[in-house]
């Protein structure tokens, strides 16, 4: 059960319509938390966290009870993965449900830390609504941003200053974010604070100079510079498209995506002629190639 819920009500205050005040308490600038269909949005999120509670319980289902913080990493990850394809996919009913999965994966977290004494359900969603109240002060508070730049540097550096004492502006990465998506947000972090190229121009020559710097290498390719320098290359790429505001990780998504479409295509055309790519000459499949890319 949840540790400091009422038999009544387990949902936490912080889901009811409130006027909220900012961190200090003072009234600052006052606004009123409000959902549609709040009280039927609070008996169903009532509902589904007693349904986990049971699930958990000694009458409730063996594989649930069995599940530990560690077991249910793969699950996790894979739920955040749905989610992301079905919004790929523009699927809203898919992504309703995808949505669904990962919040379970929230509350049976939160209800074995709960069984553990780590920490309750509620918790958790208080320490999120009051770091998303700190990390607002142009909301919450006297400071202004007019624009998401400006609105994301203020998030940042409140962030910085929360640590105790101060941590790197790169702060902490998880070991298991995608690569692309990790140089990408390391590099949005240390440009506001100023580290970043005045223009444009200034990365393609970056990403220029990186390039000739895998070309010298595989004159007399050493397998370790090569990856150094590859890598260099990958990280300066990626540092172009932050700064076009495109995410590297899409773009890359996309890419792989568009070349298996018509990869795929290529097959199909072959085997309209009763042949398979293995019988023709790189010559043949460039020519087919390029007829797919014309054709959309």
């Amino acid at each position: 059960m949840w540790a400091q819920s009422s038999t009544s009500s387990p949902v936490p205050p912080t889901l009811q319509p409130e006027r909220q005040q900012n961190q200090a308490g003072s009234p600052g600038k006052q606004h009123t938390r409000r959902t549609v269909n709040s009280r039927p949005l609070s008996r169903a999120f009532a509902e589904l966290v007693r349904t986990v509670q049971i699930l958990r319980s000694p009458q409730g289902c063996p594989w649930d009870r069995a599940q530990t913080l560690q077991s249910l990493k793969a699950n996790l990850v894979e739920e955040c993965c749905e989610v992301i394809d079905a919004i790929e996919r523009n699927d809203a009913a898919e992504l309703k449900e995808e949505l669904g999965d990962l919040l379970l994966q929230v509350l049976m977290q939160s209800q074995i830390c709960t069984e553990q004494g780590t920490f309750t359900l509620a918790d958790v969603i208080h320490s999120l609504n009051q770091k998303l109240i700190r990390r607002h002060p142009h909301v919450f508070g006297d400071r202004s941003a007019d624009t998401p730049e400006q609105a994301l540097a203020t998030w940042e550096s409140v962030k910085h200053s929360e640590k105790s004492p101060p941590s790197s502006v790169i702060g902490r990465l998880p070991r298991i974010l995608p690569a692309l998506r990790k140089a990408q947000n390391v590099q949005k972090r240390v440009a506001t604070v100023g580290f970043d190229w005045p223009d444009i121009g200034g990365i393609l020559e970056k990403v220029r100079e990186e390039l000739n710097e895998v070309e010298d290498e595989l004159k007399a390719p050493v397998r370790e510079r090569l990856e150094k320098e590859l890598g260099d290359l990958l990280f300066a790429v990626v540092n172009l498209c932050r700064r076009l505001d495109i995410d590297a990780e899409d773009a890359l998504q996309a890419a792989v995506r568009r070349f298996c479409e018509r990869f795929q295509r290529l097959e199909r055309i072959l085997a309209e002629q009763g042949r398979n790519p293995e019988e023709c000459s790189l010559t043949e499949l460039d020519e087919i190639w390029e007829k797919i890319k014309e054709e959309r």
